[in-house]
């Protein structure tokens, strides 16, 4: 796994008393019962952490994981988050 979904793991475990066994990168953030307000405190995690802008709605409940993944590695390879690419490694 890249290091970007352990780091996406970990905000979301902070944030977010999943059931480990259900963090999988297949699963969708609804299946894990993360509700809206959770979603925009994870946005906020991002930008904090890795240093990039995702917008509340650019993460919806029925994204992945792996697409949240997706996302984030494309905005930290971008323009904004040219500084925090040293933050990730793809894998």
């Amino acid at each position: 796994m890249s290091t970007t979904y352990e780091q996406l793991i970990a905000i979301v475990a902070k944030l977010h008393d999943a059931d480990p066994e259900r963090v999988r990168p297949e699963a969708t953030f609804a299946e894990l019962d993360v509700d809206s307000l959770t979603m925009v405190e994870i946005s906020m995690r991002l930008e904090r952490d890795l240093g990039i802008e995702v917008a509340d709605n650019e993460l919806r409940g029925g994204m992945t994981l792996d697409e949240t993944v997706r996302l984030i590695d494309a905005k930290l390879d971008g323009p904004v988050g040219t500084s925090a690419t040293t933050h990730h490694t793809k894998g």
